[in-house]
C-alpha cells in the first residue's frame, strides 16, 4: 500500500539517490554513514496508522517533540551501495510512539534501524524542539575532511570554517553558518548525540573528529551539497599542500563581499 503513495515515493527515490552519491564518492565504505528523514508530512491517515511488523523498542531517552512523527531510516550493517538500489530491504519506515519513548517498525520489513538512530532521534527532536524545519539529518565519511579532523588545528571551527571557505567561493554561499567540530565520542553514543545538538545551536554541517561530517535540513539533496562543497574546498586545499605550497585562499574582503552580495551573515 505504502508504495502507491507517489509524494513518498518520490521522497524515497531522492533518498535513493544520494545514498548512490555517497558510495560513489567513496564517502560509505561497507556500511558506513547513515540517513533519517522525517516523511511524516508525505504520509496518509491510514499510512500513518500501518500496524507494527515487530513490537516497539525503547529508546534510551524521551523524545516528546517526535511522538506521532514517522521517519525513514537506514538500517543497521546495511550498504549505501544497496540502499539505492533496494532501499525497503536496507532501511526502513519507523514510527515513535504518542509519548515519545519507543518506535515501531511500521513498512515494510522489520529492518532493524541504524545504530546511529538514538543520535538521530536526538537530533530532529532538537530541531524540532526550536521550531527548524530541518527533516533530514545524513551523515557521512568524507575521506578529506576525517584526514584534516586527524590534525588539532583543524579541530577549531572558526579555523576550519575560515580555510575552506577561502579556497572557492561556493564554500561561503552554501555552508553560509560554517561547520561545528565535535571532538571524538564513541559512535552510536549520546555522549556524541549531545555534542552534536550542541554544535547545531549555531550550524547545519558538524565534522565529527576522525569519524565523519553530519549535516542537517529540509531537503536531503541540499544536505549533500553541504558536505560535497566543503569536500571540495578541502580536496582544493590538500591538492595545493600536495604540489608543494600553502594555498593563499580568498581575503577576508573578497569573503565580506560574498556575504553581503548573496545575503548572509557576515563572520
Amino acid at each position: 500500500m505504502i508504495r502507491n503513495n507517489q509524494a513518498l515515493m518520490a521522497e524515497i527515490d531522492r533518498i535513493c539517490e544520494v545514498a548512490g552519491y555517497l558510495w560513489e564518492k567513496g564517502w560509505a565504505e561497507r556500511n558506513g554513514g547513515n540517513i533519517s528523514v522525517n516523511i511524516t508530512e508525505l504520509l496518509t491517515e491510514a499510512e500513518k496508522n500501518l500496524p507494527a511488523l515487530a513490537p516497539a523498542t525503547q529508546l534510551q531517552e524521551v523524545m516528546g517533540e517526535l511522538g506521532g512523527h514517522i521517519f525513514y531510516v537506514t538500517g543497521t550493517g546495511k550498504r549505501m551501495r544497496y540502499i539505492s538500489l533496494k532501499p525497503f530491504e536496507n532501511g526502513s519506515i519507523i514510527r515513535i510512539t504518542p509519548d515519545g519513548s519507543a518506535y515501531e517498525i511500521i513498512a515494510e520489513q522489520p529492518i532493524s534501524p541504524t545504530s546511529e538512530l538514538p543520535s538521530h532521534l536526538l537530533m530532529h527532536n532538537f530541531l524540532l524542539s526550536k521550531g527548524r524545519n530541518n527533516k533530514v539529518v545524513l551523515h557521512t565519511h568524507p575521506t578529506n575532511l576525517i584526514a584534516l579532523s586527524h590534525s588539532p588545528r583543524w579541530l577549531n571551527s572558526a579555523y576550519i570554517t575560515h580555510t575552506l571557505w577561502s579556497m572557492i567561493p561556493e564554500s561561503r554561499v552554501i555552508v553560509p553558518k560554517g561547520i561545528g567540530i565535535v571532538p571524538y565520542e564513541l559512535p552510536g553514543s549520546m555522549k556524541l548525540a549531545y555534542a552534536t545538538i550542541k554544535q547545531l545551536e549555531k550550524h547545519d554541517v558538524v565534522l565529527w573528529e576522525k569519524h565523519g561530517l553530519l549535516a542537517v535540513g529540509e531537503d536531503i539533496i541540499e544536505c549533500f551539497d553541504s558536505i560535497d562543497t566543503m569536500a571540495k574546498s578541502a580536496q582544493i586545499y590538500l591538492d595545493a599542500r600536495t604540489a608543494g605550497f600553502e594555498p593563499v585562499g580568498m581575503t577576508d574582503k573578497q569573503l565580506d563581499e560574498l556575504a553581503v552580495a548573496f545575503n548572509l551573515p557576515l563572520e
